[in-house]
C-alpha cells in the first residue's frame, strides 16, 4: 500500500502537470524559444536522456521496457526506435495528450504505448527495463526506494533512476526558484543523500537481490540531477 506522503505528493504532481504548468511544460519539452533558465534545463534533460539511453544500448530488439513518469515522451520513442516494445506511462494526461501528439507513426521494429496511470500498477506487467527520469525526484527518499521495490519483482534486467543529490548548488537553485510566481512553481524537488538513499537501498526487502551499478551526474545551469543504476545481483 502506498504510503500518505507519496499519495499526497502524487496528487500535486498531476495537478501541476496537467494544469498548473500544461503550457510551459509543452514549450519546454518542444523547439519553442524558452528563457535562459529554462533553456539550461532542456538541454540538462537532453543530457541525462541521452546518458539512460547510452546504459540501456542501442539494440533493444526484443526487450520489454517501462518508461516511469514518461512525460511527453521523447526517451519512450528513442527505446522504441531502438527495438523496444515501450509502455510508456504518467500521472498527468495533459502530459501523456501531448506524448500521443508527438509520437511519430514510423517505429522501425519497436512498439509504444501511452498510458495515464501509475507504475506501481502490476496490470503493466512484466518490464527487462524500468526508466524513470526525474519522475521521482518529487518523492521522499522512503517512498521512492518503496516504488523501486515493489517494481523490481516485475523486472529482469535494470532499473535507471534519477534524483536530486543533495548539493549547495540545488539548494540555491531552490532559493532562486522561489521568486517566481507560485503559478510557475513546481511541487518541490526532494534533495537526496546519496549514502542515505544507497543505505536504503540495500534495505529495502524487494531489493535484495540488486545491487548499485552505474551513476552520473549531470549540471547544466538551473538542471541537476543523478543517474543511478540497479541490476539484478
Amino acid at each position: 500500500m502506498a504510503s500518505a506522503s507519496y499519495q499526497a505528493r502524487r496528487g500535486e504532481v498531476e495537478t501541476y502537470f496537467d494544469r498548473t504548468a500544461a503550457e510551459a511544460w509543452s514549450r519546454l519539452t518542444s523547439d519553442a524559444p524558452v528563457g535562459r533558465i529554462r533553456a539550461t534545463v532542456r538541454a540538462g534533460r537532453e543530457r541525462m536522456r541521452q546518458t539512460l539511453l547510452d546504459w540501456l544500448g542501442e539494440d533493444l530488439s526484443g526487450r520489454r521496457l517501462l518508461d516511469a513518469g514518461c512525460g511527453t515522451g521523447a526517451l519512450a520513442v528513442e527505446a522504441a526506435r531502438r527495438g523496444a516494445e515501450v509502455v510508456a506511462i504518467d500521472v498527468a494526461a495533459t502530459l501523456i495528450n501531448l506524448a500521443r501528439e508527438r509520437s511519430p507513426t514510423d517505429l522501425g521494429r519497436g512498439r509504444l504505448s501511452f498510458l495515464v496511470g501509475d507504475m506501481r500498477d502490476a496490470s503493466l506487467g512484466r518490464f527487462d527495463y524500468v526508466v524513470a527520469m526525474d519522475s521521482l525526484i518529487h518523492y521522499q527518499s522512503r517512498d521512492v526506494v518503496a516504488l523501486l521495490g515493489g517494481v523490481a519483482e516485475r523486472t529482469s534486467g535494470a532499473i535507471l533512476f534519477t534524483y536530486a543529490p543533495r548539493t549547495p548548488a540545488l539548494a540555491l537553485m531552490h532559493a532562486v526558484g522561489r521568486v517566481f510566481p507560485r503559478g510557475n512553481r513546481a511541487p518541490a524537488i526532494e534533495p537526496v543523500s546519496a549514502p542515505d538513499l544507497h543505505g536504503l537501498i540495500q534495505a529495502e526487502p524487494g531489493l535484495a537481490d540488486w545491487a548499485i551499478g552505474r551513476s552520473e551526474r549531470v549540471t547544466c545551469g538551473f538542471y541537476l540531477s543523478q543517474a543511478l543504476e540497479l541490476v539484478r545481483r
